[in-house]
């Protein structure tokens, strides 16, 4: 009831929900939820194009089957043309927002994404354009805004430093992550950020502190999942996590 009325909560709160929760409390939840989904979205569902362009990455994440470690992947890259073409097909079928997804492919110059996204908002004005392609720098990000990005995902993964450096490599670090975030949020994207859960050597604690950055950064979009393990990664051995905290996250 306090969260509802007044959408926050203490660290010790939050970590009482969480590890008291159960079908009775979720679906009080829940109820609760549903108030305020429908306050602000009604019963609409907004639909987004996601073009997955390239899977090659330079990033090392140890839960990720893309990873650049793992040479068992199938690495594939898209032309612009082969882009463009997807984003016709997804606006005859109705899409009217676009995301361009990758690992971070350094094949790609910052030209060649500015040039893909000025192309599509060219050809299709009445659409949103949509990044994901991972951490840039504050002149980076800048480029592809005036080139006409309106939005940019970049997942947090978690707000905790130590679970954050047991899931990435030295050179990848939470600071970077965050800085990213507002560099973004400065600019003038609409940012979406997010976490992953039941992630390895995860706590409640590590889960709190990622609500508390959330409320802080107060980003447009959040994508929350579990964390699913991937065959080829040091990580094949940890559990998946469930539809339960998923939803109970959300």
């Amino acid at each position: 009831d306090k969260l509802f009325q007044e959408g926050n909560l203490e660290r010790s709160e939050f970590a009482y929900l969480i590890d008291h929760r159960n079908e009775e409390s979720n679906a009080y939840l829940f109820e609760k939820a549903r108030i305020r989904q429908k306050e602000h979205f009604g019963n609409t569902v907004y639909q987004r194009g996601l073009i997955e362009f390239s899977n090659y990455c330079k990033c090392d994440c140890l839960y990720c089957g893309i990873r650049r470690s793992n040479t068992k992947a199938e690495r594939y890259r898209l032309t612009k043309e082969e882009i463009l073409a997807c984003a016709q097909m997804g606006y005859d079928f109705g899409f009217r927002t676009f995301v361009l997804q990758s690992g971070e492919d350094l094949s790609y110059t910052d030209e060649d994404i500015c040039d893909i996204v000025h192309s599509i908002k060219e050809r299709f004005p009445d659409t949103a354009v949509t990044l994901s392609i991972g951490e840039k720098t504050r002149k980076q990000y800048q480029m592809y805004y005036d080139a006409g990005c309106d939005r940019y995902l970049l997942r947090h993964e978690t707000a905790s430093a130590s679970l954050y450096a047991k899931l990435h490599p030295e050179e990848q670090t939470m600071e970077n992550r965050m800085r990213c975030l507002y560099d973004l949020k400065d600019i003038g994207y609409q940012v979406g950020a997010g976490m992953m859960l039941h992630a390895p050597f995860q706590t409640t604690s590590d889960l709190v502190e990622d609500l508390v950055f959330l409320k802080k950064l107060n980003p447009h979009m959040i994508g929350i999942g579990p964390f699913i393990p991937h065959k080829d990664t040091p990580f094949r051995d940890f559990p998946a996590g469930d539809v339960e905290i998923t939803l109970f996250f959300i």
